[in-house]
């Protein structure tokens, strides 16, 4: 079973695993994430919220939700999140976890954050993968694409209702 709840530094250890090289070029690993929101902070832009992704009540992934202005690049919506960062420990690929994280992140978000009616996020276009489970729970793509770190990103959203 899949579980979200927010980061805690005790989570730390368990996220201290790396992806391969593909996988590398899509997602941050979780310390850099958390190094990036960190910086922000210091900046006083404290809208980005580290997530922690368990399995069967084990750290299995991280992602963060991110509530700043970058999420204005990809939707006109104030009252959206961006999700970004997502990435499952690959020790615990294979289980469905990223498919479940997409189901249960409406919930999660929906319960902490009640003015919050939209995700969205990018995906890169090479990232087939990730695009197909990101359209079989939910999530809509209208042909808007950005440029990303890593080459062009589709834009998806999901509205909450």
């Amino acid at each position: 079973m899949v579980d979200l709840q927010f980061f805690e530094p005790k989570d730390l250890p368990e996220l201290n695993y790396e992806l391969d090289e593909i996988q590398a070029q899509f997602s941050a690993l979780p310390k850099q994430a958390l190094e990036r929101i960190e910086a922000r902070n210091q900046n006083d832009d404290f809208f980005a919220y580290p997530i922690t992704i368990f399995y069967d009540e084990k750290v299995a992934g991280f992602c963060v939700l991110d509530f700043g202005d970058d999420k204005l690049a990809l939707t006109d919506n104030a009252d959206s999140v961006l999700l970004r960062s997502l990435s499952i420990n690959p020790e615990f690929q294979g289980n469905g976890i990223g498919k479940s994280v997409m189901i249960v992140l409406d919930h999660f978000i929906k319960e902490h954050f009640k003015d919050c009616n939209e995700i969205v996020l990018s995906v890169n276009e090479r990232n087939d993968l990730a695009f197909q489970i990101y359209l079989k729970t939910g999530y809509i793509f209208e042909g808007k694409k950005i440029e990303g770190r890593s080459g062009p990103q589709f834009v998806m959203f999901k509205i909450l209702d």
